[in-house]
């Protein structure tokens, strides 16, 4: 054989071999039927179960996975605990106090643990948790790729620097969605999440005593509503605890309230209002507001790629036997 079919042969197993190991290293549908059947029930059970208490807890579960993927990738890095030597991704502002539902996490990882020891990543569960609660707001179910591994790195400065704030802008929001390899779109889709859950007083009363404007309020913010906020977070208060509804109408159905909301300027966060700042946001704003269903979808389809960035898979990271810790 010549020099150059045989390098021809090389070249078209190398690339035979890397889509091998690509294929592999694919998150999969139903990846637990053979070694944990269970897991996907033990994980929905546990949600449920926290549900039927609280009802908000749902939404926390959500926001839970999408701070999670945003850091490092889904890899369940949000969980770790912190140590006397390292400040951990939930002990970031961004998720301290107002992330939730670990509690949750690890009582479907503890019953995995009897069930079936090592196989079912933290990570697969906040995936699966999410979806679940999705499902029981009245949205619509979807399949959930699974396969993840758990990272062993966990900082508050990346969580710091890898979530948008409530004050981020359209551009910014754009970006940073843009950085994990989602579209413009799908920002403005996964940005729906915010019609089921609540908020803390914090991260939005600049709007309401402290905007740069003659009466110290935003303008482009409802004025009855902001009155009513007012009521709920008066100003100067020292209560960190203070919370509202993101979406008083319909604050534990998965439905497009939200985008009601930033339609009439009652968008509770800059980061939701900014949304109407562009034409194209503004459409798609347009769009979902008529159609449950459709934003459903949409949000669907956003959800499981969204749950795709930066996954660990095949030999890397690690199955942490308990969540909060590296193994």
């Amino acid at each position: 054989m010549s020099s150059k079919k045989l390098t021809c042969v090389c070249i078209a197993f190398f690339l035979d071999l890397c889509v091998s190991v690509r294929l592999e290293a694919q998150l999969q549908v139903g990846f637990y039927t053979s070694s944990c059947a269970i897991a996907e029930f033990v994980v929905k059970d546990e949600v449920r179960k926290a549900y039927m208490s609280d009802m908000g807890l749902a939404a926390g579960l959500v926001r839970m996975h999408f701070h999670d993927c945003f850091v490092r990738g889904c890899d369940g890095s949000v969980l770790i605990d912190s140590t006397t030597s390292n400040t951990a991704e939930k002990d970031a502002p961004a998720n301290n106090p107002s992330l939730r539902g670990f509690e949750i996490i690890d009582n479907a990882k503890a019953r995995l643990e009897t069930l079936c020891p090592g196989k079912v990543s933290c990570a697969d569960i906040v995936a699966f948790a999410a979806r679940d609660s999705v499902e029981m707001t009245g949205g619509l179910g979807y399949d959930v790729p699974a396969g993840r591994r758990d990272g062993r790195v966990s900082l508050a400065s990346e969580a710091n620097t890898n979530l948008p704030s409530p004050a981020s802008n359209v551009n910014q929001l754009t970006q940073i969605f843009g950085n994990k390899g989602l579209t413009q779109e799908e920002m403005v889709t996964l940005s729906g999440a915010h019609t089921i859950g609540r908020a803390h007083c914090t991260s939005f009363s600049s709007r309401l005593y402290n905007f740069n404007t003659t009466t110290n309020q935003d303008p482009t913010l409802d004025s009855q509503y902001a009155s009513q906020l007012k009521q709920k977070c008066p100003q100067g208060s020292t209560n960190t605890n203070l919370v509202v509804p993101m979406d008083p109408s319909s604050p534990n159905v998965m439905d497009v309230g939200y985008y009601n909301d930033i339609l009439a300027n009652r968008g509770l966060f800059t980061s939701d209002q900014t949304l109407l700042t562009n034409s194209a946001t503004a459409n798609q704003v347009n769009q979902n507001a008529m159609n449950t269903f459709v934003w459903g979808s949409k949000f669907a389809a956003a959800m499981v790629k969204m749950g795709q960035i930066g996954v660990l898979t095949g030999d890397a990271g690690e199955v942490r036997l308990n969540c909060r810790k590296i193994n």
